[in-house]
């Protein structure tokens, strides 16, 4: 088969996925891993009866649907299958009782399933609050916030697969009595760096926001109500939302999980309710469950037909039904053999994750596809597709489970399931859930399209690739329509670079401007009524992120909540355009030049004073002395040791271009923040923080001493602009931190 691949999609195989040697030297091909993973995940069929040519059959099958890039699984599933770690799931939830003997055990649980590769969510909403007694020492407790920087320490120590570093959810219930300094504990973003938060939200406390009433506080311990100063504690539900509310627009954190709603979707409620999601917030799992995800690329559902009605474009598209159902049935028996395949990371996961066998079947590529459809993302019509193609694949998705179930058998906890409460119409299914709607982060990428549900954020962008060679990406369609319309040119491709949407070109039809929208170039109400339409027939819940301007209010992100709760969302994440230090992902118009400006590179004065400070590299010792002037940076010069005659030279380089930029009155923090977050090959921690590389390292000296005042940020901290490894400019989608260049994430 010969494999459809994007630049991008190499890169990303290549850094993240293929198998590499000791030296780290790629020794397999795309090909090789789709017939890896196909081959590993086939051959659970053996446990059911099947024999050797039926499940190279399937085996076939499975490499054919991953190939095409019809449906990829998890980043796990497709890094691990067939290799020694065999840990195949990206979600997990963790319990955590009120005791130090549970807390330590979810920091050691945490430790393993992020080092395979997983990510991990946590409720805190069990734990006492902070300053209240604790009888076996007669001292008090320090909350759950204390315990989440615990964990969130550990999470930095370990790396994912020596990749990353692994992704939390935390969660508090918004009727504890520490609500308050969890809806601020990301207000800096130097702390919880490895959290994403959400506030879960009941359905008491979303009606006493709207009647503007006061709501009781719950003491964990007693699971009644919460005493001070001998009265039991109300707080005014207004206030609270709008603290939310207002750290929302200020970071895009916390978020809103509506926990009721989550488990009025609970299949298995008399077993246990959920308490907390995965990272992403999408799936919400009992405790010691794993889900498995995959995602169906709707790009690649369509069929193209003669459009003899438009004689300027031979085909239109319309949606390949019989393609997406027989997806669906592969995928769904895919995606339960991975429970059988799967490497749990801990004995108590592999028994609770096939007791209910949830797996979590999404999508990807529906902005393209409405794309090819000539749809706009922002119309009724897309809502109605939405809830079509859902339903569709939710109905065969069930089918496929009660087909598996007749030679499986169905989950243990059926007998105790919403599927087994009226026996004259019980439904065997082999899976308790079958849908989830994920970010897909990288496999979009590898797939070579839109992630989830999203819309486009930009239609064109600017990838640095490894020798630093800046290559200019523009939607695949667009450009097609492009040069079918005569509008495409070098000159058009730059401007939608620097403009990110072609709403304001005036040479593009406004049928095609309809069509081709960005994320902002969409009003928050539609962005929810679309999380909505796929929620309505999504067993689990849905991973979007609503953007709003960086001219949005307060109002604005309250009423964005309010219209998700009204419309049966599971949950909300916003993101204000720019509200992130540094920005995620920004694409501005450029400001004419400044008329009359002429720069002069002031001389130097005999002699200077100033500072020199050691700093720690992946190259040895760094020595950076900083020349003031009138209380201000005037020159900087930087020294390595014994790191090899080029390293030298280029660190003597940077010192000289430093020293003319400030010389010549260039800000000190534009200096700063053009030369942070420049990743190397080698990088160390030191210095307090992760140092990427010579000149990051020159960028932490400035900030410390001149910059805006405050320490530099960890570089965890998704508000970086850039890819630390590859520079390119980085997406806030889904609740994630993405690079479009090169596949990194921080989800």
């Amino acid at each position: 088969m010969n494999l459809e691949l994007t630049k991008n999609s190499i890169v990303v195989l290549e850094r993240r996925y293929l198998i590499k040697d000791e030296n780290g030297n790629v020794i397999e091909s795309p090909e090789q891993l789709f017939h890896r993973v196909a081959r590993f995940i086939a051959a659970p069929d053996a446990k059911y009866g099947a024999e050797s040519d039926e499940i190279a059959k399937t085996a076939e099958q499975f490499f054919e649907m991953m190939a095409s890039l019809e449906f990829l699984p998890n980043s796990p599933t497709l890094m691990n299958a067939g290799r020694p770690l065999g840990q195949l799931s990206a979600c997990f939830v963790i319990p955590i009782e009120d005791s130090m003997e549970s807390i330590f055990d979810a920091v050691k649980a945490a430790a393993l399933i992020h080092k395979s590769g997983g990510g991990t969510g946590f409720s805190f909403s069990r734990l006492r609050p902070k300053d209240s007694k604790v009888a076996t020492t007669s001292g008090v407790a320090s909350g759950p916030i204390s315990f989440m920087k615990v964990i969130n320490s550990a999470t930095e120590a370990v790396k994912q697969g020596g990749t990353r570093r692994g992704a939390n959810m935390g969660v508090l219930r918004v009727d504890h009595p520490d609500i308050k300094e969890f809806i601020s504990s990301k207000e800096d973003l130097s702390e919880l760096t490895n959290f994403n938060i959400s506030v879960c939200a009941s359905d008491d406390f979303m009606r006493a926001v709207e009647k503007g009433e006061e709501f009781p506080i719950i003491d964990p311990q007693t699971n009644d109500l919460f005493f001070t100063d001998g009265k039991p504690l109300r707080l005014d539900a207004k206030e609270v939302f709008n603290s939310i509310v207002s750290q929302a627009w200020k970071t895009g954190e916390p978020g809103v999980i509506f926990l009721d709603r989550m488990n009025d979707g609970n299949p298995v409620r008399k077993i246990g309710l959920y308490e907390s999601t995965n990272p992403c917030g999408e799936q919400p799992l009992l405790p010691y469950e794993s889900c498995n995800l995959g995602s169906i690329n709707l790009s690649k559902m369509l069929r193209a037909v003669v459009d003899s009605a438009n004689p300027k474009s031979m085909y239109k598209y319309e949606v390949d039904w019989d393609k997406l159902k027989r997806t669906v049935w592969i995928s769904v028996h895919f995606l339960d053999n991975v429970i059988e395949a799967n490497k749990y990371p801990l004995p108590q996961i592999d028994i609770e994750t096939k007791k209910n066998r949830k797996i979590g079947l999404g999508v990807m590529g529906w902005a393209d596809m409405l794309f090819r459809l000539g749809i706009p993302y922002n119309s009724e019509q897309a809502l109605e597709l939405a809830e079509d193609v859902m339903s569709f694949i939710r109905k065969e998705g069930q089918s496929a489970s009660r087909e598996l179930a007749k030679t499986r058998g169905v989950f243990p906890n059926w007998k105790d399931s919403v599927f087994n409460e009226n026996p004259q119409n019980a439904v065997r299914l082999r899976n308790s859930t079958i849908t989830t709607i994920a970010p897909t982060g990288t496999i979009s990428i590898i797939a070579g399209t839109s992630s989830g549900i999203e819309p486009a954020f930009a239609l064109a962008y600017v990838r640095n690739v490894m020798d630093n060679t800046k290559l200019t990406e523009l939607n695949p369609i667009l450009e097609e329509k492009a040069k079918e319309l005569g509008f495409y040119s070098e000159d058009f491709v730059q401007k939608l670079v620097e403009r990110g949407s072609i709403q304001d070109f005036e040479d593009i039809p406004d049928d095609v401007k309809r069509i081709f929208v960005t994320s902002h170039d969409i009003s928050p109400e539609w962005h929810i009524r679309m999380q909505a339409a796929f929620q309505k027939y999504t067993d689990n819940a849905v991973s979007k992120t609503i953007n709003l301007p960086n001219s949005a209010t307060r109002e604005d992100i309250a009423a964005a909540y309010l219209l998700a709760y009204k419309l049966g969302c599971k949950g909300v994440t916003v993101y204000r355009d720019g509200c992130r230090r540094n920005q995620v992902l920004s694409v501005k118009k450029k400001e004419p030049a400044k008329e009359g400006i002429v720069r002069t590179v002031k001389r130097r004065p005999i002699v200077l004073k100033g500072i020199t400070e050691k700093i720690t590299t992946s190259f040895g010792n760094l020595y950076v002395t900083i020349n003031m002037l009138d209380e201000k940076p005037f020159e900087v010069f930087a020294q390595i040791g014994k790191s090899g005659h080029s390293t030298m030279a280029d660190t003597e380089a940077i010192g000289r271009l430093i020293s003319l930029a400030l010389r010549s009155g260039i800000d000190v923090n534009d200096i700063i923040d053009q030369l942070r977050g420049i990743g190397g090959a080698s990088q160390v921690y030191g210095n307090g923080g992760l140092i990427k590389s010579i000149p990051d390292a020159i960028a932490k000296v400035l900030h410390n001493h001149f910059g805006n005042g405050k320490k530099p940020k960890p570089d965890m901290d998704i508000g970086n602009e850039v890819c630390p490894e590859c520079q390119s400019k980085l997406e806030f989608v889904s609740g994630c931190v993405i690079c479009p260049g090169c596949g990194y994430s921080q989800c």
